[in-house]
């Protein structure tokens, strides 16, 4: 047996609250399905997922610790994340422009470019590496299996970050029957648009500390 189940249930209730907090996935997740629906929503869950295992992957290769100890490589993640979360935000503001009713059968066409999009908001999130190389570490026991314990650590972080997301997509999709009228779509995503510009503003801040 890789670990204690005492230490595996510790580390998953710790993930648990983790996640729970709110921050950039789920503010981001929550408006996006909220405006463009649970297809949608899913999509950009499976992406953050994606990123979240390849972040912990490469985490456990050492390329997180190189670049917890690396200010200019820190930031420039920090900085990209936030930058690339204000770019979301326009986009928002700009299909804010387009009222058509139709934009609501269109979550097929969406759903890839929001995995996309999940994918690298993760992959460019530099406390996604803090995670990976300051707690998890915690609960692993270097006396036996150290390599198999991150990695099953890792595949369960994903697993509850991933049910956590999906929580908050499925409780955000009960609003998409008050959005079936253009006006209140644009509306939505002008709100859509100034929520994730305030996420990536409390993204670039929170991340700096």
């Amino acid at each position: 047996m890789l670990m204690s189940l005492s230490t595996l249930t510790a580390f998953v209730a710790t993930a648990l609250v983790i996640e729970a907090t709110p921050g950039p996935n789920m503010g981001w997740l929550a408006v996006v399905t909220a405006s463009e629906g649970r297809r949608s929503g899913l999509a950009a869950v499976a992406g953050v997922g994606l990123g979240l295992l390849l972040v912990g992957i490469a985490a456990g290769a050492g390329l997180g610790a190189l670049v917890l100890a690396s200010p200019v490589l820190f930031q420039a993640l920090r900085v990209g994340g936030a930058a690339y979360l204000l770019w979301l935000a326009y986009d928002a503001w700009k299909d804010a422009r387009e009222n058509s009713p139709g934009l609501f059968g269109a979550e097929a066409v969406h759903s890839a470019q929001y995995f996309r999009r999940g994918l690298i908001v993760n992959l460019l999130n530099p406390k996604a590496a803090v995670f990976y190389i300051v707690i998890l570490p915690g609960f692993v026991d270097p006396a036996a299996n150290a390599p198999g314990q991150i990695a099953v650590l890792t595949a369960v972080y994903v697993v509850v970050a991933t049910l956590v997301h999906a929580a908050i997509v499925l409780f955000a999709s009960a609003a998409r029957p008050f959005l079936n009228d253009p006006s209140r779509l644009r509306l939505t995503r002008r709100i859509m648009a100034v929520a994730i510009a305030a996420i990536a503003l409390w993204f670039l801040v929170s991340s700096g500390r």
